[in-house]
């Protein structure tokens, strides 16, 4: 079978997300199915007014079959609660369905998707936007922003303020990976302080 542009042909024309989840399972729309575990979906409120848009699936997430259930996603959830957005009235998801990864003995090294796999994922996206309609949307890190505003953004220039988009507003943030990595070091508190700050940017939409 020749590779697809893009997920299209896999994706229903039903909105319902359990018929869009169950359909995402068999897309080929690019190579990162074959060595992934399973695809990662989304999490959450179905009808969520703040919809959370990462990058890809770790490898924790890739196990699980769920989004942000990794160390990333611990600090997401104190970022969240601290901004005062509850987490189980949010709905999270991932620019990019598979986990993409370099196999080093037994580890498996997070590569970051090309653009290609971004494109290829992107009518999910849609769907998924389409199916929940949320109020605002945070994008987080650039991959995500990509996905969401269909363009190439820095972060740095876009974060701190709600970008009135044509659909919807959008608020760019660094991704809790980025945090994350930051941990036991100098800037972690900046770091996440920052991650907060723009989450609390969505959190009068909730």
């Amino acid at each position: 079978m020749s590779e697809a542009a893009d997920a299209t042909p896999w994706v229903p024309e039903s909105r319902d997300l359990g018929d869009l989840e169950s359909a995402a399972h068999e897309c080929r729309g690019c190579e990162l199915w074959q060595p992934a575990t399973q695809v990662v979906f989304s999490t959450g409120d179905r009808s969520a007014r703040v919809m959370l848009v990462g990058e890809q699936p770790g490898d924790r997430e890739d196990e699980q079959g769920e989004p942000f259930v990794g160390p990333a996603g611990r600090v997401l959830d104190e970022a969240l609660a601290e901004a005062g957005i509850d987490r189980s009235a949010a709905y999270l998801t991932n620019a990019v369905k598979h986990f993409r990864f370099e196999q080093r003995g037994k580890r498996r090294i997070h590569q970051k998707p090309d653009v290609r796999h971004v494109t290829a994922c992107h009518p999910w996206l849609d769907a998924e936007l389409a199916a929940v309609a949320p109020a605002v949307v945070v994008a987080m890190g650039a991959t995500a922003a990509r996905a969401v505003l269909g363009r190439t953004v820095k972060v740095g220039e876009l974060r701190g303020h709600v970008l009135e988009e044509p659909d919807r507003p959008v608020v760019v943030t660094t991704h809790p990976s980025a945090v994350l990595r930051l941990r036991g070091r100098d800037g972690y508190d900046e770091a996440f302080a920052g991650l907060v700050a723009d989450l609390r940017l969505a959190a009068p939409y909730a």
